[in-house]
């Protein structure tokens, strides 16, 4: 396994920018995920590590070697992607096996190295199957064993679980990290599905419109967000404008018109100074509550039920406080509350977290 670094990578398509100068160091091992929504540039990305496409400018190093100029057949990667790209015509194990033959593997150990692959993937028994006999998760992990049985310093999934039903994609989640967590193979994962990320990875790679909006641990782009997009993008935020009082002591203190003066952690509120801010608050973070309810040490609002999105055994509430309209995402232990009820909002100052205003 080897270190991913990007070195000021550019990639221009004529006069459009798809990727603006992007330092990025994936270390030795991990699992980082390129997180955006379609067009943010994380599948090309990926592509220039994979050397499907040349960057315009910077260089691509792994395991502290530049690849630039190096062919993808030499750059010794494993490589899923989003519709497997397996061939029909050939059997499991020939599929599996594909990559092994071009890599001057004795024919006597290809074999095994297959079976070996299908094992770790849990498909022991469908060497002599084709594609299209197996399932969709089933190609799937066929697709990851022709792409782990090489050995591959690094490897790279391209929206490999898209494809796949709801329940499977969560079931394949665990599958993949499992098998990643085995091997100790360096991964670099792309994916628009926030969920996904934030549980499989070490760290997440936020992006938007080209740019890095954030690299940290799923807690840390979760739990405090660098910028309004990463806080709108993971997740169901509540962001409303206030101004910073105080930002001198453990933490800051922002006055928020419905909430009043909100005090807010220093882990939380990173690079906010005095001045115009944005109090950020995650919809499950925000609770309802019956108005006869002893709220002590909450941040308190009163409110009125619009709308119920009933999920099960969450519900998600749109509540009306004057002129603003606030979500929130709550467990129900009995039944949720009716549309047109009067609740009163709340949230502890700790769960909640603060931005720079314009």
């Amino acid at each position: 396994m080897s270190s991913v670094t990007l070195n000021k990578i550019v990639k221009r398509f004529g006069e459009f920018t798809a990727v603006h100068p992007t330092d990025l160091d994936i270390p030795e091992g991990a699992f980082v995920t390129l997180l955006g929504p379609s067009g943010c540039g994380k599948t090309t990305n990926l592509r220039m590590i994979a050397g499907l496409l040349d960057p315009t400018e910077g260089e691509i190093l792994i395991g502290g070697r530049r690849i630039n100029d190096v062919p993808i057949h030499k750059r010794n990667l494993g490589i899923v992607f989003q519709n497997y790209a397996l061939f029909p015509h050939k059997t499991v194990a020939d599929n599996v096996a594909f990559g092994l033959k071009y890599r001057d593997v004795p024919r006597v150990d290809i074999a095994a190295k297959v079976q070996a692959a299908l094992d770790l993937v849990q498909l022991p028994d469908v060497g002599n199957r084709y594609p299209k006999e197996l399932s969709g998760g089933q190609q799937q992990r066929i697709a990851l064993a022709r792409a782990i049985v090489i050995e591959p310093e690094v490897l790279l999934l391209d929206e490999p679980l898209s494809a796949l039903d709801a329940n499977l994609r969560e079931d394949m989640r665990v599958e993949l990290k499992r098998i990643q967590h085995k091997i100790g193979v360096t991964t670099v994962f792309v994916t628009h599905d926030q969920s996904e990320a934030l549980a499989m990875s070490d760290r997440i790679v936020v992006m938007s419109a080209g740019r890095v909006e954030q690299v940290g641990t799923p807690s840390e782009v979760y739990n405090t967000p660098a910028s309004e997009f990463v806080a709108r993008f993971l997740g169901a935020s509540n962001i409303l404008p206030g101004r910073c009082l105080v930002a001198d002591g453990p933490g800051v203190t922002l006055e928020v018109p419905l909430f009043g003066k909100v005090p807010v952690p220093t882990a939380r509120a990173v690079g906010v100074d005095a001045g115009p801010a944005k109090l950020v608050l995650r919809a499950e973070r925000l609770t309802l509550y019956d108005e006869r309810a002893d709220l002590s040490g909450l941040i308190t609002a009163s409110a009125t039920v619009e709308t119920v999105d009933y999920q099960g055994q969450t519900v998600r509430y749109f509540v009306r406080l004057g002129e603003t309209q606030l979500q929130a995402i709550n467990m129900i232990d009995e039944r949720p509350f009716a549309e047109g009820s009067r609740v009163t909002v709340g949230f502890r100052p700790q769960d909640c977290a603060a931005l720079r205003g314009a």
